[in-house]
């Protein structure tokens, strides 16, 4: 196996500083909040956002007068972009059943999906406002049937944004605050004097938003470490190097530590890909970010064949894979860890991003070997229940189950068999013993 990086990115063990310090960060932020509530959240805001309102939270006067400040072609946008999401969830939903069973006669058993009771969608606005990250997180949110759902995005240039902001009220949440960051993401979850802790936070956001769910799990439940983008290009000659450019570059622009991959069997797409990434970096409005971020987390990785291509990509587990070959239905049987999949030449990232009704929240840093993005599912916790109907039932199980708590030497959880099977099967059984 044969593999070639026609450039490399920050090694591992420079990127392990820069985490150390992002989690230190984190750490204290968070334990400032815990402390001191909404003092501490006031002076983070003024910190990191330099915006003290009267109020985080936003009123309905206030929220109808940002939508207001929406043109009308954008906001019919945001709800074509919100119906698309929105039927793709409900489809999720819907594949999600209640079910019930008889295992024997008279012993029911079955399981309801239920709905996490308060959630908290973080909205990333404070480069770029992420107009549909609040789609990605409120919408499906409310298809699950979430009873309470608050929101929180960082002020954009000093003060709220009125596309996200509509975004947000339009996907349907119950509560809108306008905070960024680590204190968002802490005082939704922790809870302030006044705001109202929640069960389950979700939604993307840079490394320090990520490292806050992680600090943060436990005590609150997270859909997953959705840190800083991720993209992958899988390309062969079938495509050509000013598409693998703009789709890598595309991502790259999203912050100053996106991991951008080229994978390819193809040496001259790989040359020509480097030459058009310089060459769009020079008109590129977005280069000042894009280009950091393509210096220090960009590779170009050349293989020997299209199964080392798939074993790299695998490995690697990128956030959104985008394939473009002669076999993409190939790769969509055999890839395992990733985000997401966008297949064919036709196909990209930002669709999946902000329109095309995937959801966009996706595991980042090789999350994707053990799980998957955001979706409806994520909203619902699925709780079994059992009932035993029938005398004859009860004695049965009674009898297993008295001799398998004493073959693990629980003699407490044997005596619950036990006196059932005294009771509804009448028969004589010492105490601490099993059923013969």
């Amino acid at each position: 196996m044969t593999i070639e990086y026609l450039k490399k990115g920050k090694n591992a063990a420079d990127r392990a500083v820069d985490d150390a310090k992002v989690t230190k960060i984190v750490e204290d932020t968070l334990q400032a909040i815990a402390e001191k509530g909404d003092e501490a959240l006031r002076e983070f805001s003024i910190k990191f956002d330099n915006y003290n309102p009267t109020s985080f939270k936003l009123s309905s006067a206030e929220i109808e007068n940002l939508i207001k400040q929406v043109s009308k072609r954008d906001l019919e946008d945001i709800k074509f972009a919100q119906s698309q999401i929105r039927k793709f969830a409900q489809a999720q939903r819907d594949s999600m059943l209640d079910i019930e069973i008889e295992t024997m006669p008279g012993v029911i058993l079955g399981h309801k999906n239920i709905p996490v009771q308060s959630v908290g969608c973080y909205v990333p606005a404070g480069k770029f406002p992420m107009v549909a990250s609040a789609h990605m997180s409120i919408v499906t949110a409310e298809v699950a049937k979430v009873p309470r759902i608050i929101a929180a995005t960082p002020p954009f240039k000093g003060k709220p944004n009125p596309a996200v902001i509509a975004a947000m009220h339009l996907g349907g949440a119950h509560e809108i605050y306008v905070m960024g960051g680590i204190q968002a993401v802490g005082a939704m979850s922790l809870g302030t004097e006044t705001i109202k802790s929640v069960d389950m936070m979700v939604g993307p956001g840079n490394a320090y938003v990520a490292e806050a769910k992680r600090q943060l799990f436990g005590r609150v439940g997270i859909d997953l470490l959705a840190g800083p983008t991720e993209t992958m290009v899988i390309a062969d000659d079938t495509v050509d190097a000013e598409l693998c450019a703009t789709d890598l570059l595309g991502q790259a622009e999203h912050g100053y530590d996106s991991p951008a991959f080229l994978v390819t069997n193809n040496k001259k797409l790989a040359e020509d890909t480097l030459s058009e990434i310089d060459r769009i970096l020079k008109i590129l409005p977005t280069a000042n970010t894009a280009s950091v971020s393509w210096k220090d987390y960009g590779e170009v990785i050349l293989c020997d064949s299209y199964e080392e291509m798939l074993n790299v990509a695998n490995d690697i587990a990128s956030e959104h894979v985008q394939v473009m070959t002669d076999r993409d239905d190939w790769f969509l049987a055999n890839m395992h860890s990733y985000g997401a999949l966008f297949l064919g030449p036709r196909t990209n990232v930002a669709n999946g991003d902000k329109v095309i009704g995937t959801n966009h929240t996706l595991p980042t840093k090789k999350a994707g070997r053990y799980t998957g993005g955001l979706w409806v599912g994520k909203f619902l916790k699925t709780h079994s229940y059992q009932e035993i109907t029938t005398d004859e039932a009860a004695v049965k199980i009674g009898e297993y189950c008295s001799r398998l708590c004493i073959l693990e030497s629980f003699v407490g959880h044997a005596e619950q068999a036990n006196i059932r099977v005294r009771r509804y099967g009448g028969k004589d059984i010492p105490y601490g013993e099993a059923v013969e």
